[in-house]
Formats: structure tokens, sequence, C-alpha cells
């Protein structure tokens, strides 16, 4: 059943969005500082399905229309709101959203057993980056390389044979592997075909090193096995 719509507490949450969403673009310099409120209102939102009041169809429609851009990021701010305490909310201010984000995968996974005083403190004296290798080396228990995200512009032509031969790549070496996997194996064939013959061996190398470490531990051997009785 459809919850009743409360439209005197829908306009006023309502409001409240796009009071913060117009403060956010105004103010530059400033604007993760309000992500909190703005998660908390959202999921209210979602609760209560306000968006009923502007008559549309669904949640991910009220979104498309307040975060044109990218819903992901309304997604992570409702994913602080509901996964960490109130405690941590209350200082979040200070470290920003993103950080925010990381924290709470670790409060998600630990419930109430969260070390929120402590992670706190580790999300104020590191560098976003330092912190998101911390986040993940806690929860998987591994160390990550160091990691940085490249833009390019593609047009709009070209799109769907990028996709293609990402979600082909994708396909071949696990759903489990991301998207800049694939594209790391997409460029290693390709080295690989462009050095085979009179190219630049050192490429040819690394691009054979590359394909290497996605095979399983046995063909690993197997490999292994036949580069030794090759030589």
């Amino acid at each position: 059943m459809l919850p009743k719509l409360d439209r005197k507490r829908a306009m006023f949450v309502l409001g409240k969005i796009d009071e913060i969403l117009a403060w956010e673009q105004s103010n530059e310099a400033e604007k993760d500082t309000k992500f909190v409120e703005l998660g908390r209102y959202l999921c209210e939102v979602r609760a209560g399905q306000y968006w009923r009041l502007e008559k549309l169809k669904s949640f991910d429609e009220f979104l498309t229309r307040r975060f044109p851009e990218s819903r992901r990021k309304a997604y992570y701010l409702m994913s602080i709101h509901e996964h960490l305490p109130l405690q941590a909310r209350k200082e979040l201010k200070q470290v920003g959203w993103t950080k925010g984000l990381e924290l709470a995968k670790v409060a998600r996974r630990d419930g109430q057993e969260f070390d929120c005083a402590t992670w706190l403190h580790k999300a104020r004296e590191m560098p976003k980056d330092e912190f998101t290798r911390e986040v993940e080396k806690e929860l998987t228990g591994k160390e990550t390389e160091p990691w940085e995200i490249i833009y390019f512009k593609l047009y709009k032509s070209q799109i769907p044979i990028v996709e293609q031969a990402i979600e082909t790549a994708a396909l071949m070496l696990g759903s489990d592997k991301s998207r800049g996997y694939c594209l790391e194996m997409i460029c290693a064939d390709f080295l690989a075909g462009a050095n085979l013959d009179n190219g630049n061996p050192e490429a040819l190398l690394q691009s054979i090193a590359t394909f290497f470490k996605f095979l399983p531990r046995d063909q690993k051997r197997t490999f292994a096995d036949r580069i030794a009785k090759a030589s």
C-alpha cells in the first residue's frame, strides 16, 4: 500500500532539498558542508513517496530532475545517512561527503561495533586517496596500489564501440573485475599485437606480463612450465 501523503511535510522537505542544491551551486568552495542534511531529506522523500506531490512516477524520476548530471551522488548521500551513527554524522561536515561515503562502508559492515572516533580521526588526518586505500585495506584485508581517475573525451558515435569492448573483456575476465582492469586488458592485447613483428620487445613483454597476472594460479604454473620447456 502507498503511504499516506503528508502534503505539508512533503512540500517542506522538497523545498529544503531545492534550497540546499541551489546553495551548493552558489557556494562552490563550501558545497559539501550540507550533505548530511541533504541525505536525510532524500531518505525521507523516498520513504514517504513525496515525489508523488510533483506528479512523478518514481523516486528515480525525482532524482533525475534534481541530479541531472548523476543520481549516484544522491544515493551516496543517502547511504551516509542510513549507515553512519548520529555522532559521526554530526562531525562529517569537517571531512566532506566523499570521505563520509568511505566511513559508511565500514559502518555498514561493523554495525554497532563501528569505532566511530578512530575512523573519524583517520578521515580528518589523511588525504582523500590515502584514506580511501585505508578503508579498502580494512574491508578486503589487502593493500591497494595508488590510483587516479583519468578523463578524456569520446564522441557519442564512439561510445557504443568502447562500451562493447569493455563488456566483452568483462565476460572474459569475470564480472568482478573493474572497468579499469578491462580497459587495461584491451590495451595490453593491442600492444601485444602491435609489437609481434619488429616491434618494441619491452612493450610486448609488458603486455604479456599484464595477461599473465589475470591467469588463475594453476594456469600460471602451466604457462611457466611451457616457457621453461621452450627455453
